[in-house]
Protein backbone atom coordinates (compact mmCIF):
# COMPACT_ATOMS: atom_id res chain seq x y z
CA UNK A 1 0.00 0.00 0.00
CA UNK A 2 2.83 2.39 0.85
CA UNK A 3 4.46 1.84 -2.55
CA UNK A 4 1.24 2.66 -4.38
CA UNK A 5 0.82 5.88 -2.40
CA UNK A 6 4.43 6.86 -3.07
CA UNK A 7 3.96 6.27 -6.78
CA UNK A 8 0.78 8.34 -6.85
CA UNK A 9 2.32 11.30 -4.98
CA UNK A 10 4.63 13.73 -6.69
CA UNK A 11 6.18 16.73 -5.00
CA UNK A 12 6.73 19.73 -7.22
CA UNK A 13 9.14 22.58 -6.53
CA UNK A 14 6.35 24.93 -5.44
CA UNK A 15 5.43 22.79 -2.39
CA UNK A 16 2.25 21.22 -3.79
CA UNK A 17 1.71 17.49 -3.43
CA UNK A 18 -0.17 15.76 -6.25
CA UNK A 19 -2.09 12.58 -5.62
CA UNK A 20 -3.85 10.48 -8.27
CA UNK A 21 -6.97 9.17 -6.54
CA UNK A 22 -8.61 7.18 -9.34
CA UNK A 23 -8.07 6.30 -12.99
CA UNK A 24 -10.94 4.84 -15.00
CA UNK A 25 -11.52 3.98 -18.65
CA UNK A 26 -14.46 5.82 -20.18
CA UNK A 27 -15.98 5.47 -23.63
CA UNK A 28 -17.90 7.66 -26.03
CA UNK A 29 -20.16 6.12 -28.66
CA UNK A 30 -19.47 7.63 -32.08
CA UNK A 31 -20.50 6.73 -35.62
CA UNK A 32 -17.76 4.15 -36.11
CA UNK A 33 -18.17 2.47 -32.70
CA UNK A 34 -16.75 3.35 -29.30
CA UNK A 35 -13.91 5.74 -28.61
CA UNK A 36 -12.04 4.94 -25.37
CA UNK A 37 -10.34 7.51 -23.14
CA UNK A 38 -8.91 7.55 -19.63
CA UNK A 39 -10.28 9.74 -16.84
CA UNK A 40 -7.93 10.70 -13.99
CA UNK A 41 -9.16 12.17 -10.70
CA UNK A 42 -6.34 14.16 -9.10
CA UNK A 43 -6.04 15.97 -5.74
CA UNK A 44 -3.45 18.73 -5.23
CA UNK A 45 -2.59 20.35 -1.90
CA UNK A 46 0.18 22.09 0.00
CA UNK A 47 -0.57 20.52 3.40
CA UNK A 48 -1.10 24.00 4.89
CA UNK A 49 -4.76 24.64 4.09
CA UNK A 50 -4.84 24.80 0.29
CA UNK A 51 -6.44 21.99 -1.71
CA UNK A 52 -7.81 21.49 -5.22
CA UNK A 53 -9.48 18.69 -7.17
CA UNK A 54 -9.30 18.21 -10.92
CA UNK A 55 -10.44 15.71 -13.55
CA UNK A 56 -8.55 15.11 -16.76
CA UNK A 57 -9.50 13.00 -19.78
CA UNK A 58 -7.17 11.90 -22.56
CA UNK A 59 -6.26 8.97 -24.82
CA UNK A 60 -3.21 8.17 -22.66
CA UNK A 61 -3.00 8.00 -18.87
CA UNK A 62 -0.06 10.45 -18.42
CA UNK A 63 -1.88 13.13 -20.44
CA UNK A 64 -5.06 12.60 -18.41
CA UNK A 65 -3.09 12.98 -15.16
CA UNK A 66 -1.37 16.14 -16.42
CA UNK A 67 -4.72 17.69 -17.39
CA UNK A 68 -6.19 16.73 -14.01
CA UNK A 69 -3.27 18.37 -12.17
CA UNK A 70 -3.63 21.57 -14.22
CA UNK A 71 -7.36 21.77 -13.44
CA UNK A 72 -6.80 21.00 -9.76
CA UNK A 73 -4.26 23.83 -9.48
CA UNK A 74 -6.77 26.23 -11.05
CA UNK A 75 -9.47 25.13 -8.55
CA UNK A 76 -7.46 25.67 -5.35
CA UNK A 77 -9.41 26.71 -2.25
CA UNK A 78 -8.14 27.75 1.17
CA UNK A 79 -9.46 25.74 4.14
CA UNK A 80 -9.47 27.41 7.58
CA UNK A 81 -7.79 25.00 10.02
CA UNK A 82 -8.28 25.02 13.80
CA UNK A 83 -4.86 24.94 15.53
CA UNK A 84 -3.36 23.99 12.13
CA UNK A 85 -4.51 20.39 12.62
CA UNK A 86 -8.30 19.93 12.37
CA UNK A 87 -11.47 21.44 10.92
CA UNK A 88 -13.15 24.40 12.65
CA UNK A 89 -16.62 22.81 12.71
CA UNK A 90 -18.69 19.76 11.76
CA UNK A 91 -20.17 19.52 8.28
CA UNK A 92 -22.50 17.17 6.39
CA UNK A 93 -22.17 17.44 2.59
CA UNK A 94 -24.00 15.87 -0.36
CA UNK A 95 -22.75 15.55 -3.93
CA UNK A 96 -24.87 13.42 -6.22
CA UNK A 97 -25.78 10.30 -4.26
CA UNK A 98 -22.66 10.53 -2.04
CA UNK A 99 -22.96 11.94 1.47
CA UNK A 100 -19.92 12.75 3.61
CA UNK A 101 -19.83 13.66 7.31
CA UNK A 102 -16.71 15.58 8.43
CA UNK A 103 -16.10 16.15 12.16
CA UNK A 104 -13.23 17.88 13.96
CA UNK A 105 -11.25 15.64 16.30
CA UNK A 106 -9.03 16.11 19.34
CA UNK A 107 -5.24 16.12 19.04
CA UNK A 108 -3.70 12.72 18.38
CA UNK A 109 -6.80 11.18 16.78
CA UNK A 110 -5.30 11.04 13.30
CA UNK A 111 -7.13 10.90 9.98
CA UNK A 112 -10.07 8.53 10.36
CA UNK A 113 -11.28 8.53 6.75
CA UNK A 114 -11.67 6.32 3.70
CA UNK A 115 -9.68 6.55 0.46
CA UNK A 116 -11.41 9.43 -1.34
CA UNK A 117 -12.00 11.52 1.78
CA UNK A 118 -8.50 10.79 3.10
CA UNK A 119 -6.84 12.02 -0.11
CA UNK A 120 -8.58 15.42 0.07
CA UNK A 121 -8.19 16.08 3.82
CA UNK A 122 -4.54 14.99 3.91
CA UNK A 123 -3.72 17.21 0.91
CA UNK A 124 -5.38 20.11 2.76
CA UNK A 125 -3.16 19.51 5.81
CA UNK A 126 -5.80 18.15 8.20
CA UNK A 127 -4.10 15.91 10.78
CA UNK A 128 -7.03 15.04 13.10
CA UNK A 129 -10.49 14.30 11.69
CA UNK A 130 -13.39 11.89 12.04
CA UNK A 131 -15.37 11.18 8.87
CA UNK A 132 -18.05 8.88 7.56
CA UNK A 133 -18.96 8.28 3.94
CA UNK A 134 -22.64 7.45 3.43
CA UNK A 135 -24.76 6.70 0.38
CA UNK A 136 -22.94 6.11 -2.90
CA UNK A 137 -19.45 4.62 -2.82
CA UNK A 138 -18.55 6.17 -6.18
CA UNK A 139 -15.00 7.51 -5.65
CA UNK A 140 -15.59 10.51 -7.90
CA UNK A 141 -18.70 11.62 -5.99
CA UNK A 142 -17.10 11.01 -2.57
CA UNK A 143 -14.04 13.11 -3.50
CA UNK A 144 -16.21 15.88 -4.93
CA UNK A 145 -18.45 15.87 -1.83
CA UNK A 146 -15.39 16.20 0.41
CA UNK A 147 -14.00 19.02 -1.75
CA UNK A 148 -17.39 20.77 -1.60
CA UNK A 149 -17.19 20.48 2.20
CA UNK A 150 -13.72 22.07 2.18
CA UNK A 151 -15.14 24.97 0.14
CA UNK A 152 -17.98 25.44 2.65
CA UNK A 153 -15.72 25.51 5.75
CA UNK A 154 -15.96 28.86 7.55
CA UNK A 155 -13.59 30.34 10.10
CA UNK A 156 -15.48 30.91 13.41
CA UNK A 157 -13.72 34.28 13.87
CA UNK A 158 -15.21 35.57 10.60
CA UNK A 159 -18.73 34.42 11.58
CA UNK A 160 -18.37 35.91 15.08
CA UNK A 161 -17.29 39.26 13.64
CA UNK A 162 -20.21 39.29 11.17
CA UNK A 163 -22.70 38.54 13.97
CA UNK A 164 -21.09 40.93 16.44
CA UNK A 165 -20.43 38.18 19.00
CA UNK A 166 -17.46 36.71 20.78
CA UNK A 167 -15.83 33.63 19.22
CA UNK A 168 -16.39 31.66 22.47
CA UNK A 169 -20.17 32.04 22.04
CA UNK A 170 -20.03 30.12 18.73
CA UNK A 171 -17.77 27.26 19.84
CA UNK A 172 -19.19 23.76 20.41
CA UNK A 173 -19.42 22.49 24.03
CA UNK A 174 -16.38 20.19 23.79
CA UNK A 175 -14.17 23.05 22.64
CA UNK A 176 -15.51 25.39 25.36
CA UNK A 177 -14.75 22.71 27.98
CA UNK A 178 -11.21 22.37 26.61
CA UNK A 179 -10.67 26.14 26.80
CA UNK A 180 -12.06 26.30 30.35
CA UNK A 181 -9.82 23.44 31.51
CA UNK A 182 -6.80 25.28 30.11
CA UNK A 183 -7.82 28.51 31.82
CA UNK A 184 -8.78 26.96 35.19
CA UNK A 185 -5.23 26.51 36.66
CA UNK A 186 -4.44 30.15 35.87
CA UNK A 187 -7.54 31.34 37.77
CA UNK A 188 -6.64 29.20 40.80
CA UNK A 189 -3.09 30.56 40.83
CA UNK A 190 -4.38 34.15 40.64
CA UNK A 191 -6.81 33.51 43.53
CA UNK A 192 -4.00 32.11 45.70
CA UNK A 193 -1.76 35.10 44.96
CA UNK A 194 -4.54 37.63 45.77
CA UNK A 195 -5.42 35.80 49.04
CA UNK A 196 -1.80 35.40 50.11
Amino acid sequence: MARRNDRNRRDEGDGFEERVVHISRVSKVVKGGRRFNFRALVVVGDGKGQVGVGVGKAREVPNAIRKGVDRARRNLVTVPLYENRTLPHELFVKYGAAKVLLKPASAGTGVIAGGGVRAVVEAAGVKDILSKSLGSENVFNVVMATFKGMQEMVDPAVVAEARGKDVADLLPPWRKAALESLAAPEHEALAEVSNG
